[in-house]
């Protein structure tokens, strides 16, 4: 058992930390006070391949895997850069997965390559105010008009919406009442962002204020149905192949931004002198920062394990749930550690870790709360009654 990278990725990581090393500190502290998509970090990204990291290299990505785009995605947080960062690459990772496995040769040619290339930016619409995690529940309605789709409903906490020009949307083509399963009747599309026909308002929120969250109000889209993915009616069953991926990524993202803080806390801890001795020469400054570090090694190892399992295509549901869980504690706990070594300093923006702790609350929360995760883990690892 290896737990090494290889050259090849080694050297992967190396190139994307040298796109980071563009945007120190204080570039993502000017991002999280003024807002603003990092437009430029989105482009070097772009133009050195990496938005296509996980795609196939016929449409101009890369053909990787998610180990991969877990190491680039987790480079990028621990830069400085947290989920600010990440965040505004993270769609183009997992988001188009039911496009490469499902879509039409036609539709891969049309779609992936001008999104590899960063021309088109992406937002991912499911989540509703009124369904939450149940996906199942979703009452955006799609009806058929010809050779369109006419579509009306809310969407909430949509990502990037901003400044997308696409998105992926899945919306209810049958109702509920007419199903015989929940997860039957919902269809995928991917299509043009219409203004003039979808509202996109911004909440207004804690931290990562340079990747915008939005409602979303739409009234009358109409979407060909060339811009429907697959087979009506079986766009649940298509979003589930980008879940994993998206816990996996997460959870490299909540370890990367662990690190992050971590690094500006021991950087403290030697160099602050109180009582003529640096205070991390204090068993009680030195022992939580010790502590941290074990977590977020644990997680990252489970981070691996999850992804080197969906890269030989074996079942890693139980390990990509837990990577989120673990990591995203540990992440959490990391940036909270951080500030408190930082004691008063820790609150004050110039040093850094305070907006990483901001930020470090998005894993634990997104895309699955740590509960489901435990109810999950429960039912489909220890084999207890589901409690849902």
């Amino acid at each position: 058992m290896d737990f090494s990278f290889s050259a090849e990725q080694q050297s992967l990581r190396d190139a994307v930390q040298q796109i980071c090393d563009r945007y120190p500190d204080d570039y993502w502290l000017e991002r999280d006070r003024e807002g603003g998509f990092p437009h430029p970090f989105h482009a070097d990204l772009a133009e050195g391949g990496w938005l296509g990291i996980a795609m196939p290299e016929e449409f101009g990505g890369a053909g990787l895997g998610i180990t991969e785009a877990a190491l680039m995605m987790q480079t990028i947080a621990a830069s400085g850069a947290g989920f600010s960062g990440a965040s505004a690459v993270h769609m183009n990772i997992f988001g188009l997965n039911p496009v490469v496995v499902y879509g039409s040769e036609a539709q891969r040619r049309a779609w992936l390559p001008d999104l590899i290339a960063g021309k088109d930016k992406a937002c991912f619409a499911v989540t509703e105010p009124d369904a939450g995690l149940d996906t199942t529940r979703l009452s955006t309605r799609a009806v058929r008009d010809g050779d369109d789709y006419v579509v009306h409903g809310r969407k909430i906490w949509i990502s990037t919406a901003q400044v997308a020009n696409k998105m992926l949307l899945l919306a209810r083509t049958t109702p509920l009442a007419d199903v015989s399963r929940p997860t039957h009747g919902l269809s995928l599309f991917y299509t043009d962002l219409d203004r003039a026909r979808v509202e996109v308002r911004e909440i207004e929120k804690m931290g990562r204020k340079s990747v915008d969250s939005n409602m979303l109000f739409i009234d009358g889209l109409r979407i060909p149905a060339a811009h429907r993915i697959g087979e009506e009616g079986k766009g649940f069953e298509y979003i589930l192949h980008g879940l994993n991926p998206e816990r996996i990524l997460i959870a490299a993202e909540a370890v990367g931004i662990g690190r992050a803080a971590l690094g500006h806390a021991v950087r403290y801890a030697g160099e602050r002198v109180v009582f003529g001795r640096p205070i991390g020469q204090n068993q009680g400054v030195q022992h939580p920062l010790a502590q941290a570090w074990m977590q977020l090694e644990a997680a990252n190892l489970m981070v691996w394990k999850a992804a080197s399992d969906y890269d030989a295509g074996l079942p890693c549901g139980p390990a990509a749930n837990a990577a989120k869980y673990l990591a995203a504690e540990a992440g959490h706990q990391a940036c909270q550690t951080a500030v408190l070594t930082l004691g008063g300093m820790g609150y004050a923006k110039e040093y850094h870790v305070e907006r990483l702790l901001r930020e470090s609350y998005i894993p634990r929360i997104a895309p699955i709360s740590p509960q489901l995760i435990m109810c999950y883990i429960a039912e489909k690892v220890l084999g207890l009654p589901k409690s849902y």
